[in-house]
């Protein structure tokens, strides 16, 4: 939590309209004639993968601890983000500087406990009120606007969150535990039945992982962050597994199981 004085915050603010304008002329410069060939033949379609991948580049420094890595991540970002609006102005659609005022008074109105004179006891009841604006300023259906291109997994635990907004969710840990465990059940017996159903194997997959996303949002953790850090200690552990091998004159393939376990379990203990 930000506990810094005015004065200091002044350090933050004051430099950044500058800085900002200069990055913009710089957009501008490079889509001008005359500018960078590449950067003038580019369209909201072209950098749409561009930004997706700044995107996870930027939760890569997050999950690593990288201040220096972020600083330069969150550029990249950024400049994605200024290369639409230059884009959408140059086809009459909006400027930067429309895209910087909706959202400066988007967050005044959804922070009416700062700007305003509404009280609030809580970060809970900040989120409930956050959420009952963005009701009241466009009625929607529960799950609309939640991409359906985001992971799955993020995808999972954003939705469930709108269900539990909704009132509708598991009473405590408990609770999705033992609906963990009845998926964890029913997926045992799709795998026992005699036709084994691919497409019922799936389903059942399916409503396992749900609910262990659900489980991330009772415990405080976002299941895609927690997965992609798995996913970072089995690389480690596997490369050090390699090495292991590696060491004693043997390849991954020319190891047994018992072997695989035997290296595996190692590198589970000199890695975090």
């Amino acid at each position: 939590m930000s506990n810094l004085d005015d004065e200091t915050r002044k350090s933050f603010v004051e430099p950044s309209g500058p800085a900002f304008q200069r990055l913009v002329e710089v957009m501008a410069q490079l889509r001008a004639p005359g500018g960078c060939p590449w950067d003038r033949e580019q369209t909201h379609d072209t950098l749409a993968r561009h930004l997706v991948e700044e995107t996870y580049e930027v939760l890569e420094a997050i999950d690593a601890g990288d201040l220096d890595a972020l600083r330069e991540e969150l550029g990249d970002l950024v400049i994605q983000i200024v290369f639409h609006s230059n884009i959408a102005f140059e086809e009459g659609a909006f400027t930067i500087a429309g895209v910087m005022d909706d959202l400066r008074a988007k967050l005044i109105r959804r922070h009416p406990h700062v700007f305003g004179d509404v009280r609030v006891e809580s970060a809970a009841e900040v989120k409930k009120n956050w959420e009952r604006i963005k009701q009241d300023e466009k009625p929607r259906k529960l799950y609309e606007g939640i991409p359906k291109a985001l992971p799955a997994l993020a995808r999972a635990a954003k939705m469930q969150r709108r269900t539990a907004d909704a009132g509708f969710d598991w009473t405590d840990e408990a609770s999705v535990l033992s609906g963990l465990a009845e998926e964890l059940d029913e997926l045992r017996a799709e795998l026992a039945a005699p036709s084994r159903d691919p497409g019922r194997i799936e389903a059942e997959l399916g409503d396992v992982l749900f609910v262990l996303s659900a489980l991330g949002n009772h415990v405080g953790v976002d299941p895609e962050s927690a997965f992609r850090k798995e996913l970072e200690r089995s690389e480690a552990r596997v490369a050090m597994v390699e090495r292991l091998a590696a060491e004693q004159g043997r390849d991954l393939g020319s190891l047994s199981r018992e072997e695989w376990g035997q290296y595996w379990e190692q590198a589970k203990k000199e890695t975090p």
